[in-house]
């Protein structure tokens, strides 16, 4: 009789764990759901100290993509200018202006003016080869 009843007693601890582990479960994606909702921004800032196009701009690009809480980065050498998307909850403009100040020791590169948005820019853009066909 001992024996049923301890027996009885395991299977109702272990089954009571595993409703318990349910719940968690079903409890997660509500977090996770909250944690995707931010607000996002993006700013054009114009970029002081560029000498070349692939030795400047794009490492500022690359260098800012790797920014937790940025999402897109576009620099182009030729308007001395950069478009950049981040999470505000995350970043604001001044870490953008700073993080750009710092790349290379923080003596090349200076942000001359910061200017807010209204679209939010989402992907990076991809520039796709051109191809000729010769007939």
């Amino acid at each position: 009789m001992k024996k049923i009843v301890t027996l009885l007693f395991i299977v109702f601890i272990s089954s009571a764990c595993n409703e318990s582990k349910k719940k968690d479960l079903i409890e997660s994606p509500a977090t996770k759901t909250q944690e995707v909702a931010t607000s996002f921004k993006s700013i054009e800032v114009d970029i002081e100290g560029m000498t070349c196009e692939i030795g400047c701009a794009r490492l500022i690009q690359s260098k800012l993509s790797k920014v937790e809480g940025v999402t897109y980065t576009n620099v182009d050498f030729e308007s001395k200018k950069g478009i950049f998307t981040f999470d505000s909850d995350k970043l604001s403009k001044k870490d953008i202006v700073k993080n750009i100040s710092k790349i290379a020791g923080g003596d090349l590169y200076s942000v001359t003016k910061t200017k807010e948005l209204d679209e939010i820019i989402e992907k990076t853009a991809k520039i796709d080869p051109i191809i000729e066909i010769n007939e």
